[in-house]
Formats: C-alpha cells, structure tokens, sequence
C-alpha cells in the first residue's frame, strides 16, 4: 500500500483530525522544564516572601515540643498524641506552600497542548515492552537533547549558585559573631533569596525546551500527502460511495416528484425531450405551481405517470423548454409566462368542460416572449 510505503516524505502539517486523534491517544506537546521551572520558582518565592514567618511559627512548634509536664514522661498515649499534634501542625504550616506550587503546577502543564486525559495513555501497550523500540528511544535525538539540556541546567543553576554564595560569604560568616535569632533571619533570608535567582536560570532552559517540544509535536503529527488523501476520503466519503448516494437522492426525488403528478392539472411536452407538470388552484391568488419536470428518460416516466393518474398531456415544444429552463422544482412559474400558460390552463379546463357536457375549444397555440425562448441545450433562442 503507498500510505504504508516508509520512503514517502512527511512534507504535509497535521490535519485537524490527525491532532484529535493524538489527544485521544494521550499524546499532546508538554514542557516538563516548564513546569519544573514554574513551580520551583513558585517555592522560592514563597519562601522570599513567607519563609521567615514559617521558619519562626516551625521553630516555635519544636521548641514547645520539649516542654511538657514530667508525668507525661510515663504516659504513652499522651507522648503519641503530643507527637501527632505536633506533626499536623507543621504540615498546616507549609500546607500554604505546597498548594500554591500544586496549583502553578496544574496551570502550567496545559499552557502548550491543554488539559486532556485519556485511558489510553495509561492503559498497556505491547509496543513499551518491545526491546527495539527502547533501544531507539535509548539511542534517539530526544536523549542527546535531553543530556544536554541537564548538563545546562546544571551549569547555569550551579554557576549562578556559585556566584551568589561567593558574593554573600562575608555576610554569612558575619552570621556567627549575632544571636541565635538574628544569625538564623540573616542567614535564612540569604539563601532563600540566593535560591530565588538561582532558579531563575531555570526560565532560560524552558524557553528552550518548550519551542522544541512544540516542533518535535508537530513533526511527528506530520503526514505524507498520501495519507492526507486517504484521510480526505475517509472524512468526506470515497468517489464511488458519493456517487451511489447522490444516485440514489435522485431516485428519491424522483419519485417522489413523480408521486405529485397525481395533483397536477397539465403535463406539458415538448413532446420527448422535456416535459413539465404544472398545478394550478383556480379559487386562490397564486400562479401556477411547476410541482414535476425531466427531460429525456425523466420526461418519458412523467409522460407515463401523467397517462396512469388521468391527467391531461398538452404538447408545445418552445413553452416545455421554457418552463423547464426558467422554473424551479415546485416553484411558480415566471410572469412572462403568465398568459402562455393561462392559455393552455384555460383550454385543458375547457376541455374538462366538454367532457361534462360543455362547449369544446380550439387547440391554441401559447405566445412566448423572445426573451423566454429557449432551445433543447437551455441556450437562448435568438429570433
């Protein structure tokens, strides 16, 4: 098959189809430095603006945790339920930090592809545990990618460190000639601001890793031009297929415009290329309705049908062409054929009359105007 020939170049972008089925699958384009970025900057922040306080109500907890009262000492239960206390109201204290780095997490990780779950990517495949494949992704161009981007991380976060420590050493060292409390909000204050900048580096490596994510999405999502014609036939149906339904939307229609020649009052021919069937309801304001027309084969049913249901056949070839080229399938036909038209109407109801007993008339001969000629290939008839 040419849609599975491997040499074929994937030249096409992804089709709106080819990306949702992706998503199905649980393949969307992710930054995993991103997120790790936005959220480690999202703790150091933190911890610049809330990191004393926490580091004090902490320090408060632990202390109080070794003054009790000596018959406590005897007192299993009460010594569990005192550690117990004392681990929850820690966790209440950095429980504002790891929600705040829990919700940026989330945020972030749908900045690229959106938010989307699938059973599929987590369900199992056989392809994981083929041997080939792991050594593909062992040896591919995302793990070169990959040791690099680490060695940069490493290099920029452990440079920038470096450089921060060794420009606050002097204070640090300062730290151990104050007091307990001072040296440790010096002290703390210091690193937590160190971390922050430090961590900063880390949107350098996303802004490098989230474009390539993107392009390695992208060109994996992309197609041979064979694959996108089969996908066009498969979306909007194959030739043959919308050839049989459009033949059979005709049989439809033609039968059922065959089945309203009961209710029509004239069937006008031409007489074998094109006939037209016209009702006409004499108490009301309408013009006549065109409720039935064909040519050729078409022609030759409604002629047949008009014959079965009793109604009456009016030959004239130049009104049939007109009416067939100028009116629509039940619409009304045109003012410039008004008086045409009534003449043959008037003569069939005449002739409706005669039948009951009434007075007989001549067979006329409908007056088209010029302009509403036409000959046998729809073309306007010149003179």
């Amino acid at each position: 098959m040419a849609e599975n020939d491997s040499t074929q170049e994937k030249t096409e972008e992804p089709t709106n189809k080819r990306i949702q089925k992706s998503r199905d699958d649980g393949q969307v384009a992710r930054s995993q430095e991103l997120s790790i970025a936005a959220t480690v900057i999202t703790v150091a922040g933190f911890m610049y603006l809330f990191g004393g306080a926490m580091i004090i109500k902490i320090s408060e907890q632990f202390a109080a945790a070794f003054v009790f009262d000596p018959k406590h000492v005897f007192d299993v239960s009460g010594l569990t339920s005192r550690v117990g206390k004392g681990l929850m109201d820690a966790l209440l204290v950095v429980a504002p930090l790891g929600a705040a780095a829990f919700v940026v997490s989330f945020l972030v990780s749908g900045v690229l592809g959106g938010y989307n779950f699938s059973w599929k990517a987590i369900a199992p495949k056989a392809s994981k545990l083929n041997p080939l494949s792991g050594l593909k992704r062992m040896f591919g161009m995302k793990v070169v990618f990959d040791f690099f981007k680490t060695i940069g991380k490493f290099l920029l976060v452990g440079g920038l460190t470096y450089l921060l420590v060794d420009n606050y050493v002097g204070q640090l060292m300062f730290t151990s000639l104050m007091n307990f409390e001072g040296g440790l909000a010096l002290g703390g204050s210091i690193i937590v601001f160190s971390f922050l900048v430090a961590t900063l580096a880390l949107i350098i490596i996303a802004m490098i890793d989230a474009p390539y994510q993107l392009q390695e999405y992208n060109k994996k999502l992309k197609m041979t031009k064979q694959e996108v014609k089969e996908e066009a036939k498969d979306t909007d149906g194959r030739p043959e297929v919308k050839q049989r339904i459009r033949q059979k939307q005709r049989e439809l229609a033609s039968m059922r415009m065959l089945e309203a020649i009961a209710d029509a009052d004239v069937v006008i021919t031409n007489p074998e290329h094109f006939a037209v069937a016209l009702a006409y309801d004499p108490t009301g304001d309408l013009p006549p309705k065109l409720v039935a027309k064909g040519s050729d084969f078409i022609a030759e049913k409604i002629r047949e049908r008009a014959k079965e249901e009793g109604v009456p056949l009016f030959t004239s070839p130049i009104l049939a062409r007109s009416l067939f080229f100028t009116t629509d399938l039940n619409g009304y036909i045109p003012e410039p054929l008004y008086e045409a038209v009534a003449q043959v109407i008037a003569f069939i109801f005449n002739i409706n009359s005669f039948n009951r007993g009434g007075v007989n008339s001549e067979i006329p001969v409908p007056r088209v105007p010029l302009g509403m000629r036409f000959d046998k290939n729809g073309e306007p008839e010149k003179s």
